[in-house]
């Protein structure tokens, strides 16, 4: 978990019961969903099997470990878990380092949230080295806090990241808002208390208590999340 969050910073979301932001990363921030299907494709081709498109809304979201697992189990592929894994992060990197795109919208919060000094943090099920390279077309120093899915002992769906990363920047999760566009990850939030913005980028994601569903970020501004975190608290 990397944080450079000042103690100053905690708490000063404008005075509202909002406190502190968290989004997910790839599919909510930038439209990279597509690119780990891409990349699981393409290895498991090297491997000799060919991956039913069907498996995709299986894996969408989930770390590493899991939606390596299930493919490793569904193809039967002759490779262990650490072994796809190294290839699935390198085959990864080698399309983000062309270029990554923002989700619509995404650029505009990212700048509204910093400019009213709302604590935002990156939450993702993705490798430090991943982020990491991402961070550089997001922008760093829009974060207060990255917390990675190798970084914590449970990630999504579990809500270990959500909570670190309140716990990181001094905020109480029913008031901080989470963006997220997938089930496994607002699965994790909601078990952290957080209250939830569902932006699905492949698999449909259903309304429900402490949830609304957006059709994308372009829906989301300050006064729409600030707005959640009162109705829903």
């Amino acid at each position: 978990m990397t944080s450079t969050v000042p103690a100053s910073l905690a708490r000063t979301a404008g005075g509202s019961a909002l406190q502190a932001v968290f989004l997910d990363m790839d599919g909510t921030l930038v439209d990279t969903e597509g690119f780990w299907w891409e990349a699981e494709v393409e290895v498991f081709a090297d491997l000799g099997h060919d991956l039913d498109e069907a498996w995709r809304d299986v894996v969408v979201g989930g770390p590493m470990t899991r939606s390596a697992g299930y493919l490793i189990k569904a193809t039967g592929a002759d490779i262990s878990l650490a072994e796809l894994t190294v290839l699935l992060n390198e085959r990864f990197e080698d399309r983000i380092a062309r270029g990554v795109p923002l989700m619509p919208g995404a650029e505009r919060l990212l700048a509204e949230l910093a400019e009213h000094n709302i604590p935002t943090a990156l939450v993702s099920a993705s490798h430090r080295r991943i982020i990491d390279r991402v961070l550089a077309s997001l922008g760093r120093d829009r974060f207060a806090l990255t917390v990675a899915g190798d970084e914590v002992a449970r990630t999504k769906p579990h809500p270990d990241p959500y909570l670190f990363a309140a716990r990181g920047l001094g905020a109480e999760p029913p008031r901080c808002a989470v963006i997220e566009d997938t089930a496994t990850g607002v699965a994790s939030a909601e078990a952290a208390g957080c209250m939830v913005v569902a932006v699905p980028s492949v698999a449909p994601i259903a309304p429900g208590d402490g949830r609304v569903v957006v059709g994308s970020l372009e829906e989301v501004d300050l006064s729409f999340l600030r707005t959640l975190i009162t109705r829903m608290n």
